[in-house]
């Protein structure tokens, strides 16, 4: 039987920097190490992704190809992490971070919500490596914790490998146009966040301009924390706290929670 383990309050209380406090003009692009220090200065939670390499290590990177974020080419799964971590970011001077690179960083300071990227662009099962590799890099992680995906089969993964940690979906309105090209029947499936109590969930972190899906409110009502994404202003903010517990954000400076 599947377990479901809450997430801890300091999830609730502290904004989550988006990609950790990113400012590109100010030399710290999303996932950054810079970002994470700032964000742990800023007293933020963090919010990352994880992309696997090719010898099956968790990197802290959010594309599935390095061409936006760095001066490479082609799909972070084909390049070793020795390899990624020589690759250095668009205006950073250091290079693409390991899972166990950041959570030396963060060292159970602030929150921190890892989101495991779908391997299969198709939300269809995976293989577990990336999962696996980063239940392995958690083990021994001590702070405040929990992991989440878009894809349910990578979530159902972290239950079996890590069945302590607190584990959601991140969810959202799945427009066919906007997710193009993943199929609109799995659009509509996903939609409906059918997949909650069979990966035993404790929380999801939905698309703030869907917050007021009656599912949201239902899953609420049933105890979920609901966090969202991505605010990009005080106003928005005020907006979704009218649903959310918490927010994830990016571009200003929300004020700490007392």
């Amino acid at each position: 039987m599947i377990t479901r383990v809450p997430l801890p309050a300091a999830f609730l209380t502290r904004p989550l920097a988006h990609r950790a406090l990113h400012d590109r003009a100010a030399g710290r692009p999303e996932n950054s190490r810079a970002a994470v220090r700032a964000a742990i200065a800023a007293g933020y939670g963090i919010e990352i992704d994880v992309q696997m390499s090719a010898d099956g290590q968790a990197m802290v990177f959010h594309d599935e190809d390095l061409d936006r974020l760095t001066t490479r080419h082609g799909p972070v799964r084909n390049r070793t992490a020795a390899d990624l971590g020589r690759i250095t970011l668009r205006d950073a001077e250091d290079g693409i971070p390991t899972l166990p690179e950041v959570l030396a960083l963060v060292a159970g300071r602030v929150p921190l919500l890892i989101e495991i990227k779908d391997q299969t662009l198709a939300m269809t099962e995976t293989d577990g490596r990336l999962e696996s590799a980063t239940a392995a890099a958690l083990h021994r992680y001590a702070g405040p914790v929990a992991v989440m995906s878009f894809n349910p089969h990578a979530v159902a993964w972290m239950a079996r490998l890590a069945p302590q940690l607190p584990r959601g979906l991140t969810t959202s309105a799945y427009d066919p146009e906007d997710w193009s090209p993943l199929p609109e029947a799995t659009c509509s499936r996903l939609r409906g966040i059918p997949d909650y109590d069979r990966t035993g969930a404790s929380f999801i972190s939905h698309e703030a301009a869907d917050l007021s899906r009656p599912r949201v409110a239902a899953l609420k009502a049933q105890g979920a924390a609901i966090l969202c994404w991505t605010i990009r202003s005080p106003e928005a903010e005020d907006q979704a706290r009218r649903v959310a517990h918490n927010i994830t954000f990016e571009g200003y400076a929300p004020r700490l929670q007392a």
